[in-house]
């Protein structure tokens, strides 16, 4: 492993971390820290356009992210009494704000953008996936997405049934795949026959929450095994 590969443990990156990053650039060697603080031409290169991209997708809700915003204390003056106050910056801290790595990934994917650092595990050749195809359809990628998405990690599953944790996923992703109304609100209608179509268990029902598989109670035969004065009549059935 090098030293890269270490970053593949997170399951977050901020903003500042994922640019760098996409470019092949190690987060670790100082580059986090300073970036901002180079001039522009000083900067890797292809980080002031991954950056920018970033800041654009996470703006305009085709790109989720916890956005954090800094503060400020502010001292002023009104009427001969000096105040404080803390003003919250409206510009969002990029050191701070995170993307999960899974929409990352599938916002670079979307855009036929395969850095290595996010894609080396393997390569997917599957065209009909390529936004760049004569026959893309968004839908159907999103579809397939999602289903990878819950085989990938199967957790999305506690306490919903697939086609719930299906639907899920694919509200998580409409904005990404353009299947949003004219408030950029996930569409209903799209998001249940998608998820119909991917839905693997047809059955219905409650969803299950886990139980952890009960221990087998022992056996008389077991018992007496491990106790020379075992009575089967003091066996608890």
């Amino acid at each position: 492993m090098n030293n890269l590969d270490y970053w593949k443990l997170c399951d977050h990156l901020t903003v500042i971390q994922a640019s760098l990053l996409v470019i092949g650039e190690d987060p670790a060697d100082g580059s986090e820290e300073y970036v901002l603080g180079w001039e522009a031409h000083n900067r890797p290169e292809g980080f002031n356009a991954v950056y920018a991209a970033l800041k654009g997708a996470i703006r305009n809700n085709n790109l989720r992210a916890r956005i954090v915003h800094n503060s400020e204390i502010v001292t002023y003056s009104l009427a001969g009494d000096e105040k404080v106050d803390r003003v919250e910056n409206i510009e969002p801290d990029w050191n701070l704000t995170t993307v999960l790595v899974e929409d990352l990934k599938a916002w670079l994917a979307h855009r036929n953008i395969k850095p290595s650092f996010f894609f080396s595990e393997s390569v997917d050749d599957r065209d009909y996936l390529d936004i760049n195809h004569p026959f893309y359809s968004p839908k159907l990628a999103a579809t397939i997405k999602a289903w990878e998405s819950i085989r990938d990690n199967t957790s999305l599953l506690k306490n919903k049934t697939p086609k719930q944790a299906l639907e899920k996923k694919l509200r998580e992703m409409a904005s990404l795949y353009g299947f949003t109304d004219e408030h950029g609100m996930p569409q209903r209608q799209a998001i249940e026959d998608m998820a119909k179509v991917a839905n693997w268990s047809t059955k219905g029902g409650v969803a299950k929450t886990y139980v952890p598989p009960a221990r087998p109670n022992p056996s008389p035969d077991q018992l007496a095994e491990n106790d020379e004065d075992f009575n089967e009549s003091s066996v608890p059935f």
